[in-house]
């Protein structure tokens, strides 16, 4: 019933996905924490950009900004991020997209915790010496993370399911490796139903996990 499988590399696939994920997961965290940071900024152009940047990326398809990073930056500016071969330069460009993309949402989830911590606590930390950054750091953004685990679940739930707009670029991840089998196999139900399962192996695990961890870390007001 699977000898069709034969040949094809599904785990490698699959890995590569896991990866686009993961460095994409991290990249995303850490811009949109800045942007969410810039877009609760006291300073008028920090403030500026953080929304223009939020407004403007997050409504553009995806595949453009993928198609864009490869096109733009590297055939027409020759941006590489440092790799020496065509399917590092993809997987980088990949990666980098997907954090442009993704970081938008996170900010907008991290900014709707921000919202929730009393005013009260910042005007307070301001009162006993601490500058805007160390306020946020030390006081608003622990609590606006324990506020917004189950929303940034769901942005982690769609940047997998997003990983599959890589393959527009080439990168050899399971989708890409789904319509080469689609086009070389005569099994069409049975591979689409494959890869299905694969992506709800990866995404209802971490679903149900983050799910739990936002019930143990949220915060009771």
């Amino acid at each position: 019933m699977f000898d069709f499988l034969e040949g094809y590399d599904l785990l490698a696939a699959f890995w590569v996905t896991v990866q686009l994920t993961l460095y994409s997961a991290i990249g995303a965290l850490i811009w949109g924490t800045a942007l969410a940071a810039m877009r609760v900024s006291p300073v008028p152009l920090m403030r500026g950009f953080g929304t223009a940047y939020v407004n403007v990326v997050r409504n553009i398809p995806l595949t453009v900004i993928i198609v864009f990073t490869s096109l733009g930056l590297f055939q027409t500016l020759g941006v590489s991020l440092g790799a020496d071969n065509f399917t590092t330069i993809n997987f980088r460009l990949a990666v980098l997209g997907l954090i442009a993309y993704t970081s938008s949402f996170v900010c907008e989830a991290l900014r709707s915790g921000i919202n929730t911590v009393p005013v009260g606590q910042m005007e307070a930390a301001r009162a006993i010496g601490l500058n805007f950054t160390q306020a946020l750091r030390l006081i608003v953004l622990p609590q606006a993370f324990r506020s917004v685990v189950g929303p940034l679940a769901n942005v982690l739930i769609a940047l997998t399911k997003n990983t599959t707009v890589a393959a527009a670029i080439g990168v050899a991840e399971a989708a890409a490796l789904m319509r080469e089998m689609i086009e070389n196999e005569a099994q069409l139900i049975l591979i689409s139903a494959l890869f299905a399962f694969g992506f709800i192996c990866l995404t209802l695990p971490t679903g149900l996990f983050l799910g739990w961890v936002s019930k143990k870390v949220s915060v009771r007001r």
